[in-house]
């Protein structure tokens, strides 16, 4: 495995008005039904939390649209009191008792709204990290049971991407635009409810500036989306670009493209900046203009209400009232509206996830055979394997005595890791057996099968951490000691103690604060802790220099002896020794033997190794 992450280059999604939901516009499902149904099933074990967020969405909700009309009540009785006190009426004052009340009722009504939204926001999170952890927990299994082709086909970061952004996703639209929702929902037809019971001519008047605000935003909105779509474009090749400079600054500033880089920043950094000012000077007279439009219908709502109140048929505080209603009405509309659209975009999430969950799963193991030590006999029988239709392994048959040294070499698509790949199982075989100790490999469980297997490989791995930690990964409850001899025989033990914090030195995620070769040694090392039966190595002392191959090949000797060895190399003098040679080409073993045998032979291994000892002597 390698240590080397693969990123995807991209920027975040624009702000400001309708910025995000441009974005979000743009990704759709495309099964939406399937999808939700399938997305609501994880929501199905916590129904009664579910009817406890809706029932206390909506009281909640009820109380707060009951509150613009108390208070009209109690400014009506303001205004009644003082008035008839102005003019004179006799026995006319202001009802200060009764005002009082109601406001003592007003104030409790948004304090139990304020409870109730509480209790929604406090069972909604429950709820919704439950469902993400679910989730989470299903991926991560389901990660565990996928092919190697799997992973092999398909960029990291889109998996990752998958697991984290994805599920996040939805946790964040369950957490909030779920009760969001509901709660718009519900205030606008307690809202209209409202109004209608205040007046239905004023509520006409309200309702109709709605279809003159979509009217009038519309062609703005088609602008908007196109100019916020070329922001998020050029915003993800800046971000493209500066990632690229950044991790490649040494060859740029090699290469003397400082000038070119920085030109290259300016122009897009240029376009960057010409888009997203379109996009936010034109969403920006959005709500400029509702509000014009909103405050047309305020007035009218004014003078209508007013011509109203003095023919007594409806009173001031109503006016009040509805005005407040008025203007509360847009607001849960434009979230209806902004949630329908995160709603597009959570399914859409939610099917990128379900799409990893449906993903073909490794072959269910048949645990009919137990492997815990194998002595290292390993037998390939007819073995055929091929990616498609085309074989690329065919008829393989190869036998291997318990602590031999197997040498694969070949030119590169000779099938070389291939044949180790169906050796670990990472592959199932098209026909044919692979046994070890005289077992079928597909008649033991991969965990098994997997712990007699040791591997170095050229790509080195290494996770952000200790070097102790790394080089413990190989064996659970490995003791210092037994840590600190595996780093002994692997020749790092002596790098490790001149670092300022020894076996205590934190790797960072790159574990570029160490040399290429110094990671390798630690990989040996942790390859030496976990002492398998059978070892595979990768050109494993290709990243280190000359000096400190001779060290880690005498520590492989003794790493091997006893133990049977799968060995892929490409530097054929490093293998002069192996009890068997395997030659491969074109998935097929061309020619086998030891060193000198097929020297004498004077085929394709002859021929091969005279190129490398000829370009040697040139060099």
């Amino acid at each position: 495995m390698s240590n080397r992450k693969k990123t995807q280059s991209g920027g975040q999604m624009g702000h400001g008005p309708g910025g995000g939901n441009m974005m979000m516009m743009g990704q759709k499902a495309k099964d939406f039904k399937g999808t939700l149904r399938r997305l609501l099933a994880y929501l199905k074990p916590r129904r009664n939390k579910l009817i406890a967020v809706f029932f206390a969405a909506i009281m909640s909700t009820i109380f707060m649209i009951v509150g613009p009309k108390i208070m009209g009540t109690a400014i009506t009785e303001l205004f009644e009191g003082a008035y008839g006190k102005f003019q004179g009426i006799p026995g006319a004052a202001i009802n200060f008792d009764k005002i009082g009340q109601i406001l003592l009722l007003l104030a409790g009504l948004y304090v139990l709204s304020s409870l109730f939204n509480y209790v929604q926001q406090y069972i909604m999170s429950s709820v919704a990290q439950d469902t993400v952890y679910d989730l989470r927990e299903d991926v991560n299994k389901k990660l565990e049971k996928l092919p190697l082709k799997y992973f092999e086909g398909r960029p990291n970061g889109e998996t990752l991407s998958r697991m984290t952004n994805d599920i996040d996703s939805i946790g964040s639209t369950l957490q909030q635009s779920l009760t969001q929702f509901i709660t718009s929902i519900v205030t606008i037809l307690g809202i209209i409810i409202m109004m209608l019971s205040i007046s239905p001519l004023l509520t006409l008047i309200s309702i109709v500036s709605l279809p003159l605000s979509i009217f009038a935003i519309r062609p703005i909105l088609k602008r908007s989306q196109k100019h916020f779509a070329d922001q998020q474009r050029t915003l993800g090749e800046l971000n493209g670009h500066i990632e690229e400079m950044y991790t490649g600054h040494q060859v740029v500033k090699a290469f003397g493209h400082e000038k070119k880089a920085s030109a290259q920043f300016t122009k897009v950094n240029e376009e960057l900046y010409k888009a997203g000012s379109k996009a936010q000077f034109i969403s920006g007279i959005i709500m400029p203009m509702m509000f014009f439009i909103g405050n047309l219908s305020y007035v009218l709502i004014s003078v209508v209400g007013g011509i109203l109140v003095t023919q007594r048929s409806i009173s001031i505080g109503d006016i009040q009232a509805f005005i407040t209603y008025s203007k509360q009405f847009t607001q849960p509309i434009t979230q209806t509206a902004n949630i329908a659209n995160i709603i597009q975009s959570t399914v859409a999430a939610a099917e990128r996830v379900f799409e990893l969950l449906d993903e073909e799963e490794e072959i269910k193991e048949k645990t009919t055979a137990n492997l815990n030590r194998a002595n290292g006999a390993v037998t390939f029988e007819q073995v055929d394997f091929g990616y498609a239709d085309d074989l690329l392994i065919k008829d393989m048959n190869i036998d291997v005595l318990p602590g031999q040294t197997v040498a694969i070499v070949g030119p590169t698509g000779a099938g070389k890791t291939t044949m180790i790949n169906l050796l670990m199982r990472f592959y199932e075989l098209n026909g044919g057996k692979i046994k070890i100790d005289g077992l079928d490999t597909r008649n033991m469980s991969r965990s098994d099968l997997r712990r007699n297997f040791g591997m170095v490989l050229q790509d080195t791995w290494l996770f952000n951490g200790t070097i102790k930690d790394n080089i413990a990964y190989g064996k659970n409850g490995a003791t210092d000691e037994e840590i600190y001899t595996a780093a002994r025989m692997a020749h790092a033990d002596h790098f490790i103690r001149t670092l300022p914090d020894g076996y205590e030195t934190v790797l960072n995620e790159e574990a570029s604060n160490i040399s290429q070769g110094q990671k390798q040694l630690l990989t040996i090392a942790r390859a030496v802790l976990a002492d398998p039966p059978i070892m595979i190595l990768d050109e494993a002392t290709s990243s280190v220099d000359t000096r400190t191959e001779v060290f880690i090949q005498k520590a492989m000797n003794q790493l091997m002896e006893g133990r049977t060895s799968f060995v892929i190399a490409h530097r054929l003098s490093t293998i002069k020794d192996a009890d068997l040679i395997l030659v491969m080409d074109q998935g097929k073993v061309i020619e086998q033997g030891t060193h000198s045998q097929l020297l004498e032979a004077s085929g394709f291994y002859a021929d091969l190794y005279n190129s490398q000892f000829s370009e040697s002597v040139a060099g």
